[in-house]
């Protein structure tokens, strides 16, 4: 057939799967293939089933695939070298008109037939094969009594992007090698064929790199800190550095063998000029001579130590780079390595007299310029070694190598445009989308880290062609997911953060938009959960809980659920009792009285899916009235309901870095004798007091009389820890209508802060008047 029929057919197979939407579910693959027709009948596996294949590659391409069959069903299977069989049989065929990733599977009652023009295409087909098989053929016991039977289907398949991939950061969290092996497993799984490995940041050099050996015997290890990575403090003189790990040159040819035996390339990442505390404190000379303070390997965010970075009038420096690249070439044999060239404070460079003589030398009209000379350098060098150069969006800041491929990370990623505008191919990486160490669900249930939701729905929805012209989209090689790990203490929270919003990725990646559903994709993560579960992965159902919102109105509490489950029913109880598949079916928002416990859950057939919410609203003279604000959710310091300890959580009013001023309508005339405003104290998160609140009242809205008073001394109001505060005026014996809130920044984190120097901001959730 030749390629221009199989486009036709392609085309014809993709509207048959779309008019039949409940074959979307029957099939049961993630990723959806690009085309496909189901059939009546199925074929089964049995003891005696033929393998029939074409060379020794393909019999190697199918060891761990029989293997599944010896431990799940005690089948013994030899793929034999050509032959023919009229039943009961396997056959690989070679069709060299398919591209390099596309497979052909048929399956009739007789037999499954894959075609692909390579070992990519077969093993991807595979892939296929193992979903449409019982999950119980991913166990590791003999499952007795199950039919392994395989759905009679026609598949047409090939990937919409060329480019699927993940980043593991390795560097704030060392990936134990035998757990980073079972990543790449489920990688390939789910057909992510790129693994892009950020091994060097302030926190930690993974790689054994010879010629430098402190790189490893100093950067891989820092000190003990048994708090959350945003408010760990940095190292002490001489501090012990228990903490850290690395990969030996021999783990990474290992590494790199394993993931080649199952298409999955690896890109090593070397940080430049930026996020290099580790190897500078290995090599404190590549550093700028004005630098005064020791370098060390940073447990945390690092404060004002992150600002150290290479000096790039220092051609020491590039000297040690280019022989860190040529053991790197020798390690990593894939096409790609990436440079970083991210979040680079230039506050060293511009006092440094190397630097600025640099700039002299060179021409440049900045610091900012300078950076753009420091990658065209080493990008130079590495592309002399048959390498292609990545790097992050911030490389648009200046000039971008020429055939640099650039990753659009910050906000929606939009920065990468800058590059395909210049000719440079782009991939899609974006913070507010495929960033994994967001939540995944509703925060009130999720491990705590840091920044907003990207939640299963929100990494299957991402369009990457969205704001691309259709010249900037033919830049676009690919998306990929980010998993940054300073939240991550096990391989245990890595898998939760990974799993299942990996598979929507997956998707997102392979199926071609107008194929995939929502609706159809929850359905078959489902089945998903199982072979996860068969697997021993540990995986987020965070799809299953409720988001809440809970508004004041009228004196009440208007309380709305929803989940991203479209196929869930929601039922809630206003007594405090469990909530049970009879108890109230919710329809739409209702309004209750402050005081009233509501609790709602998930369910779906009868069964519960996730977790139960419980809204503990408070009874208090300002729940259910009206706030006036500049603040669009300013209503939030009336609904009844404190926030957790995630300011993140829906429930904050965050003020950054500026004053805030609230008006609450009681309504009526209200005899008052204290007022109390919940507040959250997280130093990780630069979330402080206000220095100053100043409460005024009045009765008709116009007259406003300071009732009290609270300043906030530096000391009190920048402290440790994650904690809810309040800041209470006491024995009033005030009587007004209008209470108004006049709330003053706390200013910038002072001196020995793990923000130090920069701008705090409050999070109030509740002002309770009594």
């Amino acid at each position: 057939m030749s390629k221009i029929c199989r486009k036709i057919a392609l085309i014809m197979l993709v509207m048959i799967g779309l008019v039949a939407t409940e074959s979307i579910v029957a099939i049961n693959v993630i990723p959806l293939p690009n085309s496909y027709q189901l059939k009546e009948g199925e074929f089964r596996f049995d003891a005696d089933t033929k393998w029939i294949i074409e060379n020794e590659a393909q019999a190697r391409l199918l060891d761990t695939f029989t293997e599944l069959f010896r431990i799940s069903a005690n089948y013994h299977y030899n793929p034999q070298i050509g032959g023919k069989a009229r039943r009961n049989y396997l056959l690989f065929k070679t069709d060299a008109t398919l591209d390099k990733e596309a497979y052909e599977l048929s399956v009739t009652k007789k037999s499954i037939v894959i075609e692909a023009s390579g070992d990519k295409g077969f093993y991807y087909a595979l892939q296929t094969l193992k979903q449409l098989l019982p999950v119980e053929l991913m166990g590791e016991h003999f499952a007795e009594g199950v039919s392994w039977s395989v759905p009679a289907v026609i598949i047409s398949d090939s990937p919409q992007f060329h480019y699927r991939g993940f980043m593991l950061d390795v560097s704030r969290y060392f990936m134990p090698k035998e757990d980073l092996l079972r990543l790449i497993d489920n990688l390939a799984f789910h057909k992510i064929n790129y693994l892009h490995l950020h091994l060097v940041d302030d926190n930690g050099w993974r790689l054994e790199i010879k010629k430098y050996p402190a790189l490893t015997d100093i950067g891989a290890w820092r000190v003990e800190r048994n708090s959350f990575f945003s408010m760990r403090t940095n190292p002490q003189h001489n501090e012990a550095t228990p903490v850290g790990g690395y990969y030996t040159q021999e783990d990474i040819k290992e590494i790199v063998a394993y993931a080649q035996e199952r298409f999955v390339e690896i890109i090593p990442e070397i940080e430049m000029p930026a996020h290099t505390n580790s190897s500078l404190a290995a090599y404190p000379e590549l550093a700028c001579p004005v630098v005064e303070k020791p370098i060390h390997v940073l447990p945390g965010i690092g404060g004002k130590n992150s600002s150290i970075i290479y000096c790039a009038g220092n051609d020491q420096v590039f000297h040690f780079l280019e022989d860190v690249i040529d053991e790197v070439v020798e390690l990593f044999p894939g096409q790609y390595i990436h440079v970083g060239g991210d979040e680079a404070n230039k506050e060293y460079w511009s006092k440094c007299p190397r630097c600025q003589q640099r700039i002299q030398e060179e021409g440049l009209e900045s610091e900012e310029a300078l950076q753009g000379y420091f990658i065209e350098r080493m990008s130079q060098y590495i592309k002399s070694k048959g390498k292609k150069v990545m790097g992050w969006d911030e490389l648009t800041n200046s000039k971008v190598p020429a055939g640099t491929t650039v990753m659009g990370w910050r906000g929606m990623g939009h920065a990468a445009l800058k590059a395909a505008d210049q000719g440079n191919p782009i991939i899609m990486t974006p913070a507010r989308a495929l960033y994994f160490i967001r939540y995944q669900g509703p925060q009130w249930f999720e491990p705590y880290t840091y920044f907003g939701n990207n939640t299963l729905q929100d990494v299957y929805a991402y369009n990457p062609f969205e704001a691309m012209t259709e010249q900037q989209a033919k830049h676009l090689q690919g998306i990929q997911g980010c998993l940054w790990t300073e939240f991550v203490t096990s391989p245990e929270d890595a898998e939760y953060l990974i799993f299942p919003r990996l598979a929507a990725l997956a998707e997102n990646a392979w199926t071609q938009k107008e194929g995939r559903s929502w609706e159809g994709f929850v359905k078959r993560v489902d089945k998903l959960f199982n072979i996860y579960e068969a697997n021993g992965l540990h995986y987020a159902t965070s799809l299953n809980n409720l988001f809440h919102q809970v508004k004041p109105v009228n004196q009440a509490l208007n309380v709305a659920f929803s989940c991203i489950r479209p196929d869930v029913e929601i039922r809630y109880t206003t007594d405090g009792s469990e909530p049970l598949a009879n108890s109230d079916l919710y329809s739409q928002a209702f309004n209750e009285e402050p005081s009233t416990v509501v609790r709602a859950a998930a369910f779906k057939n009868g069964v519960r899916m996730g977790q139960v919410l419980t809204l503990n609203s408070l009874k208090h003279k300002a729940a259910g009235e009206v706030v006036v604000s500049k603040e669009a959710n300013a209503w939030l310091l009336t609904n009844g309901l404190l926030g957790s300890e995630k300011n993140t959580d829906g429930e904050y009013v965050d003020l950054y870095n500026k004053d805030g001023e609230f008006t609450i309508d009681l309504n009526r005339s209200t005899a008052f004798e204290t007022i109390e405003l919940s507040l959250l104290n997280n130093n990780g998160g630069g979330v402080h007091l206000p220095s100053k609140l100043v409460v005024s009242a009045s009765i008709d809205g116009e007259h406003y009389e300071t009732i009290g008073e609270i300043n906030v001394e530096e000391q009190i109001r920048f402290q440790s820890g994650i904690y809810k505060t309040s800041l209470k005026l006491e024995k009033l014996g005030a009587q007004a209508r209008y209470i108004h809130l006049q709330l003053t920044k706390p200013g910038n984190c002072p001196v020995g802060h793990v923000r130090e120097g920069q701008p705090a901001r409050i999070a109030i959730d509740e002002l309770l008047i009594y």
